[in-house]
């Protein structure tokens, strides 16, 4: 165990640097104190912005060399959503004042762009490059001298914060703490049961979970390969579409959806045209045969055989094989990590692992709504007052977030925690609609659109 030498800093002063880990301290839970934010992708940034504009202290801690590490994974990949939706108002302002050029509101970035041109030159800011820790790692948060236990006088408390970096163990205080960690690396497995076997982990060499970049650094990897896509979402179809760049690679598209046809979306009805065009891409893919669809199919083993893999599941209640796969691509959605926050009193739902306010409007066993209302402070509040989750983690596993949508939560945070109550409350968030909206009718498996007329008690948590 490491040894920690608690060095008490009056005003965030920095603490003279030993040989052993160093603690920083503030004082007393003052209004001094940063807002702590986890995590300097896309919603992290934006939510300094704000916190900036508002006057207040920050503090931002990111475990990559870099901000936006996660989205340098998939930087070939083109988003659906144009420009507009992607930048965020209070750091599109703070980039103004510097000369920064908007990008075109109607183009369509890569993940690439969305780095170059937007997250970089918002993290060069002088007000945010000089609260910006890379390569620190947020191990624990925890109030002051409490553990979850504990009660009394626990709100007047500051938050501590642990963190690894330098090879150093830190610890930092705080007034309040925005999680906007995301779930990119916390990859879902191939099981149907949500389980990992240790037969997924030793045909590692043979899996990537994400979504692969041909023309570049993956093509020798597939080209020309059996591969296996599993994943009914957009991942899965932009894995694909990756994939049949080269005419001589096998595409096995093996998902769990009753049939194909839920796996479009709403094609020419979605109102980002983008998104609507991956589903018609992959429909016609599949209707030329270049895609061959095994659904509803239920991984339950991998098994390698002679250097090939082979998957085995249920269909329709019967075992089914797909045999001889030289790769597996994994679209399966990610999950939350909750394991730096044990000693927090949280409100999570505990089907979809979303801020537990927000499980009605996303969970997909009660319906396919792309599209969500606009929510905030209110919405996000946890147990553990003045601590937040943002972003894409916010929703746990449910796969429909949208940027937009992270930056109206970390907008109304921001001006509840500036003393803006009223602020906090508005709405300033309009987001299109993904043309497919539906209540998964469990008892008969039918699905009914919830976004046509219908009786209210049906529609009440749906995208009205």
């Amino acid at each position: 165990m490491k040894e920690i030498q608690f060095t008490q800093v009056q005003n965030n002063c920095c603490a003279s640097e030993t040989n052993k880990d160093v603690v920083k301290t503030g004082g007393n839970p003052s209004s001094n104190l940063p807002v702590a934010i986890i995590g300097a992708g896309p919603i992290g940034l934006a939510a300094a912005a704000h916190l900036i504009e508002r006057g207040e202290n920050i503090i931002i801690f990111e475990s990559g060399a870099e901000v936006g590490s996660h989205i340098k994974e998939w930087g070939h990949v083109q988003v659906f959503s144009p420009w507009q939706y992607n930048i965020d108002k209070a750091a599109a302002r703070l980039l103004e004042k510097a000369g920064w050029e908007r990008p075109d509101d109607d183009v369509l970035p890569t993940g690439k762009e969305l780095l170059e041109q937007y997250l970089y030159p918002l993290s060069r800011l002088p007000e945010i490059e000089s609260n910006i820790k890379l390569n620190a790692k947020v191990t624990a948060v925890s109030r002051k001298d409490m553990d979850k236990m504990k009660t009394l006088g626990r709100e007047s408390q500051p938050f501590i914060v642990l963190v690894e970096e330098n090879q150093l163990t830190t610890l930092y205080e705080a007034k309040a703490v925005v999680d906007a960690t995301g779930t990119w690396g916390k990859a879902n497995p191939v099981h149907s049961s949500g389980i990992w076997t240790k037969e997924e982990g030793d045909l590692k060499e043979h899996i990537y979970y994400g979504i692969p970049d041909i023309n570049s650094r993956d093509g020798e990897r597939f080209n020309g390969k059996k591969v296996a896509v599993i994943g009914g979402g957009h991942s899965a179809i932009n894995s694909m579409l990756e994939l049949s760049k080269d005419p001589n690679t096998k595409i096995f598209w093996i998902m769990r959806k009753s049939k194909v046809g839920n796996a479009y979306g709403g094609e020419d009805n979605d109102q980002l045209k983008a998104r609507g065009a991956l589903g018609s891409r992959i429909h016609r893919l599949v209707d030329q045969g270049r895609i061959k669809v095994f659904t509803p199919f239920h991984i339950h083993q991998l098994k390698q055989v002679d250097g090939k893999i082979n998957i085995t599941g249920t269909s329709l209640g019967e075992v089914k094989q797909v045999e001889g796969i030289d790769e597996i691509v994994v679209n399966t959605g990610s999950r939350p990590d909750f394991s730096f926050l044990g000693e927090l009193r949280l409100s999570i739902d505990q089907s979809t692992e979303s801020v537990e306010t927000l499980a009605p409007l996303i969970d997909p066993n009660v319906h396919s709504c792309g599209t969500v209302r606009p929510h905030g402070e209110k919405e996000l509040r946890h147990l553990e007052k003045n601590f937040y989750i943002v972003g894409m983690k916010s929703y746990g596993r449910a796969p429909t977030f949208l940027m937009a949508t992270g930056y109206e939560q970390v907008r109304s945070i921001a001006a509840y925690l500036a003393g803006d109550y009223e602020g906090a409350e508005k709405v300033e968030l309009e987001l299109p609609e993904t043309g497919v909206c539906s209540i998964n009718n469990v008892s008969n498996q039918v699905e009914e659109s919830c976004c046509s007329p219908t009786p209210a008690a049906k529609v009440s948590s749906c995208c009205s």
